[in-house]
């Protein structure tokens, strides 16, 4: 699905897969940027999860957040090369835009159709607005707690919340079986706390350890459902971002076995910004509710 455009994919979300509960793989589509994201609205963004949210093994201590964050601002003119020049133009584009934010000048911050703000109790990385909600070493449920706790998810009200937990809990080989219930009992909190949010929830990437990779199968297989099920039964908005898919960090993107590369969070990056067109294509993106004191652009 190299070339589907976005209305071709909203087409076939409504397709018999979706409504069996076969999540519609996004990281593929030719997100064409011809709109600011739900309008222009600002976007309170909450990167939550474990060390991979923080940014651990890349060069600058930014992970995905800041080449994310760019394109955001700076929407590209094909976050995948589905057409505009052709696929290599379309890769040429992203890598010069993804180098743009390597260093300490990072993101282009004033001149994108949203505002953005990155929230979170922790700062990690070189980039403008490296507010996180990312803890080493933790599983689902303790980055719950963390997401719960009175300077996090209940203060800002994030409007937007990108999850990617599950890893520790593979590889640690912790209560697999539960780990798509654990997930819910996070979302629904999360939900409680700040009904605006639309949540993009990440597959787990791919791993080098066999045993912690079939874990991640596991646990990827209960995230696919989870997201099925609320969105189709529940109409919850909430969006997958396979991670685990073709477009994903593969092996060789990977510094360690399980965290990604400069490379891989690229990558991620990408999917994490064609889930959110796939939110905005939906109407799904709100404006956040006032907070005093989060301003809606959080490099001002």
């Amino acid at each position: 699905m190299f070339g589907l455009t976005l209305n071709t994919l909203i087409m076939a979300l409504a397709s018999p897969l979706a409504v069996q509960g076969v999540p519609i793989d996004t990281t593929g589509i030719a997100a064409r940027a011809s709109a600011p994201l739900g309008n222009g609205v600002p976007l309170r963004i909450m990167p939550l999860g474990a060390s991979i949210t923080f940014g651990l093994k890349s060069s600058d201590g930014n992970g995905y957040r800041a080449a994310l964050r760019d394109m955001i601002v700076n929407p590209p003119a094909d976050s995948y090369g589905g057409g505009g020049g052709g696929a290599g133009q379309g890769a040429a584009r992203r890598d010069e835009m993804f180098k743009s934010v390597r260093g300490k000048s990072t993101a282009r911050v004033s001149s994108g159709p949203n505002k953005v703000n990155m929230v979170g109790s922790r700062k990690a990385g070189t980039m403008v607005d490296n507010d996180v909600e990312g803890w080493s070493g933790y599983r689902i449920e303790q980055v719950h707690d963390k997401a719960m706790a009175a300077e996090s998810a209940p203060k800002y009200k994030p409007n937007v919340v990108l999850v990617n937990a599950g890893t520790n809990d593979a590889a640690q080989n912790f209560q697999v079986a539960t780990a798509g219930e654990r997930m819910e009992a996070m979302l629904r909190d999360l939900w409680a706390v700040s009904p605006r949010a639309v949540v993009v929830l990440s597959t787990l990437l791919v791993n080098q350890d066999e045993a912690t990779e079939r874990n991640v199968v596991a646990i990827n297989k209960q995230l696919r459902a989870l997201v099925a099920r609320l969105r189709d039964e529940e109409k919850k908005k909430i969006v997958l971002a396979e991670m685990h898919g073709r477009r994903g960090p593969r092996l060789a993107d990977l510094a360690d076995g399980t965290h990604p590369t400069d490379e891989g969070y690229r990558k991620m990056a990408n999917i994490w910004y064609a889930s959110l067109r796939v939110a905005s294509d939906r109407g799904w993106l709100q404006a956040p509710e006032p907070v005093p004191g989060v301003p809606d652009d959080g490099a001002a």
